[in-house]
């Protein structure tokens, strides 16, 4: 088995889950109460990690802003998943939203230049088309 393949399959389980939990979460609470929560959790798993790392993370400048970039960006996306989620299906709402990857090729394409190949591109065009279909 590739090393690559169990942490990958366990993501496929853990944000498969997550995006389906707060369907049920905002039942409950509102989408701005839910990210408090939800930030919470993501706060312990830090503690966590920060434990056993010795409380002793890499540190570098560019790596540090960037990881907080990419916290906040993430959890403003949560919470955008957490409003329409409330107001969408779940089939609808977790289906469009997972194709995001569509956005990250295109980031690497323009800003890191690394090359998207015809069979890759035609992905893309086809998770386009599938964004337009979810959306109408």
């Amino acid at each position: 088995m590739k090393d690559w393949f169990l942490p990958a399959l366990c993501t496929f389980f853990l944000w498969g889950t997550w995006g389906f939990i707060p369907k049920i979460t905002t039942r409950y609470i509102s989408p701005i109460s839910a990210v408090v929560f939800e930030a919470t959790g993501a706060m312990m798993v830090g503690i966590i990690v920060l434990l056993i790392l010795g409380f002793r993370p890499e540190i570098h400048p560019k790596g540090v802003g960037l990881a907080i970039t990419t916290g906040i960006f993430g959890i403003l996306g949560a919470f955008c998943y957490l409003i329409a989620i409330k107001k969408g299906k779940v089939s609808v709402v977790v289906t469009m939203t997972a194709l995001y990857p569509v956005f990250s090729i295109a980031l690497a394409y323009l800003i890191m230049k690394e090359p998207i190949s015809l069979k890759e591109g035609i992905g893309v065009v086809f998770a386009c088309i599938a964004i337009v279909l979810f959306s109408i």
